[in-house]
């Protein structure tokens, strides 16, 4: 019984992956969109506006937002994609959010810092087999899954 579950989260584990980068990243890119072009209720505060062009870091982070957005939900350049949205992330934590109090659930940063772990994990272990990179080989290499590697490791 346990090893037919286990096989079962093994074969599950790519599609997974791959379902949680392209949700994460259109969610993130509709930030970005909101943001920068006013739609979807606008950028936060502005009442359906749009952030200055060029305003630091309000509208740079729009523009991460949006483009690296795009990019981890399609699966192209995902890791480093991946890396400097968890960054952006993590400086609107440490930045925006910490001075008004120390803990995510007190400072209203709650999405800024799963935004930085999610991406930190996705530039850890990839796009998942479920990306447009692995199909267009982009870096001329085409890299295994995370779960096959895993279970690589297991068979060794």
């Amino acid at each position: 019984m346990y090893r037919s579950v286990e096989s079962v989260g093994i074969k599950a584990a790519g599609p997974v992956q791959s379902l949680v980068r392209i949700v994460v990243g259109f969610l993130f890119a509709c930030h970005g969109a909101a943001s920068l072009f006013g739609v979807l209720g606008g950028a936060v505060g502005t009442h359906g506006g749009t952030v200055p062009l060029g305003a630091w870091p309000g509208w740079w982070a729009a523009a991460i937002q949006l483009l690296g957005g795009i990019l981890v939900a399609l699966g192209l350049f995902t890791r480093p994609a991946a890396l400097v949205c968890s960054g952006s992330m993590a400086y609107a934590y440490f930045i925006v959010h910490q001075s008004t109090g120390l803990l995510p659930i007190v400072n209203n940063g709650e999405p800024a810092a799963l935004y930085a772990w999610v991406f930190l994990l996705l530039a850890a272990f990839g796009p998942g087999p479920w990306a447009l990179g692995r199909l267009l080989s982009v870096g001329g290499r085409q890299t295994q899954p995370a779960a096959a590697v895993d279970q690589a490791a297991a068979n060794a």
